[in-house]
């Protein structure tokens, strides 16, 4: 399997560590599959927060994951935020925390905790072909629903639930926002929306984009050397002839994961400015 089939041609190739095994907690730190930039890693502290490790019950056991909210009781609204290739990382529970600071309740879990444990992993194409491939959209969709519910019992205010999620995790957004009637908001920052299918991944978000249920923005670099524009428009477009709200937004000169802090792709004023419209599409919507 290519990047360039899975919209995933935006990462770099790294050399082969020893595969883990499935998780039972959350890495500290990056995974050896990505490259530090220190000097640009945001750190959001914990001071007013409710922030920490936690336990996901899901329909076979429990999946770890990572939760940040505002302190005191609620409730709060919800904000799913759906991992890279890459696990619950730091920059991922950093996303969290920096929601919570926003007044939300976040959670990320660890959706590929079955598989294998992403932080003993390098090498971008073994990640994909032994873990992002071999995991069922149906089981995420019910992981997702899982971490929901979770959230809805821990200070998170029905009614107002979103997701966000980041490059694989933008893929996994938008098939989100085609499953759950409860959903409010989708924001997809570069998530591929065409890409091979399987049994176990049947649907493209393409395909699917005439299902959404609930309003869906997407982030995207002009320069994304995986993830063609006119592909993201085609799919917004399949989603207005339906009657569904998606709006596209793309930045430029922005490459692929330009939100993620901790890579060279990182682009401070776009990743800025994408954040602030997830925040300014949260409100509008409800969340």
């Amino acid at each position: 399997m290519q990047l360039a089939q899975t919209g995933l041609i935006g990462l770099s190739h790294y050399t082969l560590a020893r595969r883990g095994f499935v998780m039972t907690g959350l890495m500290s730190g990056l995974t050896l599959a990505t490259t530090r930039a220190e000097a640009q890693v945001i750190h959001t502290d914990t001071s007013g927060l409710d922030a920490g490790e936690t336990k996901i019950p899901v329909s076979d056991g429990s999946l770890p994951a990572y939760y940040a909210k505002p302190a005191g009781a609620g409730p709060f609204p919800v904000v799913l935020v759906i991992e890279e290739i890459f696990g619950v990382h730091d920059y991922i529970k950093d996303v969290c925390r920096r929601l919570a600071k926003a007044g939300y309740l976040a959670v990320a879990p660890e959706l590929y905790a079955r598989l294998a444990d992403l932080s003993k992993m390098s090498d971008v194409q073994q990640i994909i072909r032994e873990v992002i491939l071999k995991a069922p959209d149906a089981q995420l969709l019910s992981d997702l629903d899982s971490a929901a519910s979770w959230a809805m019992a821990h200070g998170g205010a029905a009614g107002r639930l979103a997701v966000t999620g980041f490059c694989r995790g933008g893929r996994n957004t938008w098939l989100y926002a085609a499953h759950n009637p409860d959903l409010k908001a989708a924001v997809a920052w570069y998530g591929p929306v065409i890409g091979p299918t399987s049994d176990i991944q049947p649907a493209t978000p393409t395909m699917l984009a005439s299902q959404l249920k609930a309003p869906l923005l997407g982030l995207y670099g002009g320069q994304d050397g995986g993830i063609k524009v006119a592909d993201v428009q085609a799919a917004a477009e399949a989603a207005r002839a339906a009657g569904k709200s998606v709006d596209i937004v793309v930045f430029p000169d922005a490459p692929h994961g330009f939100h993620a802090d901790y890579r060279p792709s990182y682009r401070e004023a776009d990743a800025a400015d994408g954040w602030q419209r997830l925040l300014a599409f949260f409100r509008a919507h409800g969340v």
